[in-house]
């Protein structure tokens, strides 16, 4: 059956343009060998945080270009990176901004933990932003036997954002802050002592905080204009910031996270998907502010003193290791110090490792 004309002139219009678009023959792949490859080249000129970055000098262009290599062929941690990105940035950035702190800081969240909520590292450290227990309790982040503030991004962002800011006014440059970041200030310090050098591109440090603000100059690169690329992703596909109600709880006993899940309609995992930092399943004696799914905080008390609450647990059990003392245990459990010393009936604080000890509920 032949065509009509105007569908044969169409046809024919059709394979001119794809001849015409086709790879020229010298760009063609030689015969046996595998098609190129997209090797995208890391930008000429970067600065960080409003800081020119010296890529004239050889060892620092061939650093940044190793980070931004290993991360821009990294393409499923790249298309996490922009997913995570549109649900988080929006509120690190307001923050920053709020704090008066460059823009670029974001990226360390990324080059930390790859916005990944629950994350932990050998080292110890968790959360979005990282935080060793110690640093995180300087700035306000509880951990207790109930909370750990260190998995909730909005508490935790709030907390490195005031870590940046003290490194920024000891160490006087950003690179210098968020190798303070990595390695800890005294470590940096005895560096800059003994080499007498104040500039991170011309440090020896040890070598994950010397990668370390490269990463964050590939993250920055990358996520600034994925499209240069390769990457494109329609906004269907982002994650969206998850939005929710905040409650005020004065609790005079402590209440399972069950009970509350059924005042607020919902459930336990989503309770802890909202607030990360909930460690078990009670919420303990006093006052508490907590997100619950949206549109449900209206209501939400009366609904809560109609249910019946699950029983508290009578006590829970503590394994002594090496270094524990009971003003440890104690700050840990949130239990005070007489009240664990009386249940164990103990008749003074020395304690040895693998001994057993009984904490009371609050």
């Amino acid at each position: 059956m032949s065509l009509p004309r105007p569908a044969r002139l169409a046809l024919l219009w059709l394979a001119l343009a794809l001849l015409a678009t086709a790879p020229a023959a010298a760009d063609a792949a030689p015969a046996g060998q595998a098609p190129r490859r997209f090797l995208p080249s890391p930008p000429k000129k970067m600065t960080l945080c409003g800081e020119p970055v010296p890529l004239n000098l050889p060892l620092v262009a061939e650093q940044f270009d190793r980070e931004f290599t290993i991360h821009v062929h990294d393409q499923a941690q790249v298309v996490m990176w922009m997913k995570r990105a549109a649900r988080y940035f929006p509120y690190i950035e307001k923050q920053l901004k709020a704090a008066g702190l460059p823009d670029d800081l974001k990226y360390l969240a990324v080059a930390e933990s790859s916005l990944l909520r629950r994350i932990r590292s050998y080292a110890g450290a968790v959360g979005p932003w990282q935080f060793v227990a110690d640093t995180g309790r300087r700035y306000g982040l509880r951990r207790n036997r109930y909370f750990d503030d260190r998995f909730n991004l909005e508490k935790a962002t709030l907390a490195a954002i005031a870590y940046l800011k003290d490194l920024h006014q000891k160490f006087g440059s950003w690179p210098l802050a968020m190798a303070a970041y990595n390695c800890g200030e005294k470590r940096l310090m005895r560096e800059i002592r003994e080499q007498g050098v104040s500039d991170y591109y011309h440090l020896y440090l040890p070598l994950e905080t010397m990668r370390y603000v490269y990463r964050i100059l590939a993250v920055k690169a990358i996520l600034s204009h994925p499209e240069r690329y390769g990457y494109h992703l329609p906004p269907s596909r982002l994650y969206r910031p998850i939005r929710a109600d905040r409650v005020v709880l004065t609790l005079k006993r402590p209440l399972h996270l069950r009970t509350l899940a059924r005042a607020a309609r919902t459930t336990v995992r989503m309770l802890k998907e909202l607030n990360p930092e909930l460690r078990g399943y009670y919420l303990p004696r006093g006052r508490h502010r907590l997100k619950v799914p949206l549109g449900q905080a209206k209501g939400l008390l009366a609904r809560l003193k109609r249910l019946k609450p699950v029983p508290p647990p009578r006590h829970q059990e503590w394994l002594v290791k090496p270094g524990d003392t009971l003003s440890f245990i104690a700050r840990q459990t949130g239990v005070k110090v007489r009240d664990i010393m009386r249940a164990n009936h103990l008749r003074h604080s020395l304690l040895h490792p693998g001994q057993r000890l009984v904490i009371p509920s609050r």
